[in-house]
C-alpha cells in the first residue's frame, strides 16, 4: 500500500476506535476520499511567532502528506486572498480566512446531521471541497448542493472534486441566502459560523428537516446547534456536546475596528470573576449578553469593545482583592455580562448542551434549561 492510502486507512481506524465513525456509509467515504486532492498546499503556524506567522507547506515538502492525515484543521488561505502557492518568503503573517476542517469534526457533524441516502442536502461553505466529497460519496452527487462565498476557493474546490470523481451541484454565492435556485431541502449543514440563523435557510429546509450550524459572534465564542424546522421560518433546537468552532461567515464578521483608546470611565467593583469569560461556555454566555462587543484580554484583565457604539469595559484585579471594572459609553457592557454570567453560575455553570434555541417570526432566542427559562435574543 502506498503512503497516502496507508495514512488514510490509519486515520480512519483511529477515528473508528475513538467512536467518531459509527456508520458504515461514512466509514467507506472516509476511506475513499483522498484529502490530499483538496489540500495540495496549506499553512502551518510558526511556533512562538507573535503575531502568528505561517509557513507554506506544499506538495512534496517534508511532512506534507503526514500533515494532511493528522486529525487537524489545515489553513488554506489568509486575509481572504493569500494562498500557500502565492507565498515566496519563508513565512507570512495574516488572518486565516479559509481552511480544511479536521476530519474528525467533519465526520462527526455529518453523523449529527442524520442525513440518509435519498435526502436532499444543502451545504453552506464548500471550502476545500473535502467535506463536500464525503457527502457526495455517501449521499450521492445528485442529492448534494454546496455553496461557496469565495470564487477562488470555490473554483479550486470544483477542480479537486472533479479530480476525485465527484459531481455535486456547486454554487458560487452568498450561502447565507441559501440556494439561489430555491427548492426544498431535507437537511442543511454549515461549515462556517453565523451570528444568527439566516432566514432563507428556514424557508428552504422543509418542515421536519434539520439544520446543523455553529453560532458565533464578534467575541468569537461558538456553540454548535441542531435545529428541527417546525414550519416556514420557524425552528427549535438544542446545543450539542463538545467544543466546535468555525470561521465566521464573512457577511457576519465584525466591521473593521478603529484604534482602541482606553479613556477614563466609571469604575466600580466587578460582581463576577472576569476569568469566567475564559471558560468555553462562560465566554459564550457573555457574548450572548453583549453581541456587538469584541472581547480582548484574558484572566482578570478583560476588555469588551462594542463595535456599534464605541462603548467599552475593562477589568483588572483590585489591590484589596476581587476585581474592578471601568465602563464608558452608552452601553454598560459589563452590567449585561454580569447578569448573564451570574444566571449561568446560579444554574451550576452547565455546558452549552443545557441550552436551546427558539426561532420564530418574532426573533431568535437562546434559552437556558427550558424554553420559558432565562434567555437572550440573537442580533438579527
Amino acid at each position: 500500500m502506498s503512503t497516502a492510502p496507508r495514512l488514510r486507512a490509519a486515520l480512519v481506524d483511529r477515528l473508528t476506535e475513538e467512536g467518531v465513525l459509527r456508520e458504515p456509509g461514512w466509514s467507506k467515504a472516509a476511506r475513499a476520499v483522498p484529502r490530499e486532492l483538496f489540500t495540495d498546499a496549506y499553512f502551518q503556524a510558526v511556533p512562538g511567532s507573535v503575531p502568528t506567522s505561517y509557513r507554506p507547506v506544499r506538495a512534496g515538502d517534508p511532512g506534507w502528506l503526514e500533515g494532511i492525515y493528522c486529525d487537524e484543521t489545515l489553513i488554506t488561505q489568509l486575509d481572504g486572498r493569500t494562498r500557500p502557492e502565492d507565498v515566496t518568503a519563508e513565512s507570512v503573517s495574516g488572518s486565516p480566512s479559509s481552511s480544511s476542517t479536521l476530519p474528525s469534526l467533519v465526520l462527526r457533524m455529518w453523523h449529527q446531521l442524520s442525513a440518509e441516502v435519498g435526502d436532499r442536502v444543502l451545504e453552506i461553505g464548500t471550502g476545500t471541497g473535502y467535506s463536500t466529497a464525503l457527502g457526495a460519496h455517501h449521499l450521492g452527487d445528485a442529492n448534494l448542493t454546496s455553496v461557496e462565498y469565495d470564487p477562488t476557493v470555490g473554483e479550486a474546490a470544483a477542480a479537486a472534486l472533479r479530480a476525485a470523481g465527484f459531481t455535486p451541484r456547486l454554487v458560487i454565492g452568498d450561502g447565507l441566502r441559501g440556494d439561489p435556485g430555491g427548492g426544498q431541502y431535507d437537511r442543511l449543514i454549515a461549515t462556517c459560523s453565523v451570528r444568527y440563523v439566516p432566514l432563507p435557510w428556514l424557508h428552504q429546509v422543509r418542515p421536519g428537516g434539520r439544520i446543523l450550524v455553529t453560532l458565533s459572534g464578534w467575541s468569537y465564542a461558538s456553540a454548535l446547534v441542531l435545529l428541527d424546522v417546525t414550519g416556514p421560518g420557524q425552528a427549535t433546537g438544542r446545543f450539542l456536546p463538545g467544543y466546535t468552532s468555525f470561521m465566521i461567515a464573512r457577511p457576519h464578521d465584525r466591521p473593521p475596528r478603529p484604534t482602541l483608546a482606553l479613556l477614563p470611565g466609571e469604575e466600580r467593583p466587578s460582581q463576577i470573576d472576569p476569568a469566567k469569560l475564559d471558560n468555553w461556555t462562560g465566554g459564550w454566555v457573555a457574548q450572548l449578553a453583549a453581541p456587538s462587543a469584541e472581547r480582548l484580554g484574558a484572566g482578570a484583565e478583560q476588555i469588551l469593545w462594542d463595535v456599534s457604539t464605541g462603548s467599552y469595559a475593562r477589568t483588572a484585579p483590585h489591590a484589596n482583592g476581587g476585581w474592578s471594572v471601568v465602563q464608558r459609553g452608552p452601553v454598560r457592557l459589563w452590567e449585561r455580562v454580569e447578569r448573564a454570567v451570574s444566571c449561568w453560575q446560579d444554574a451550576g455553570e452547565p455546558h452549552q448542551e443545557e441550552f436551546g434555541i427558539t426561532v420564530s417570526a418574532s426573533g431568535q432566542r437562546v434559552w437556558l434549561g427550558a424554553e420559558d427559562g432565562p434567555g437572550w435574543d440573537l442580533p438579527i
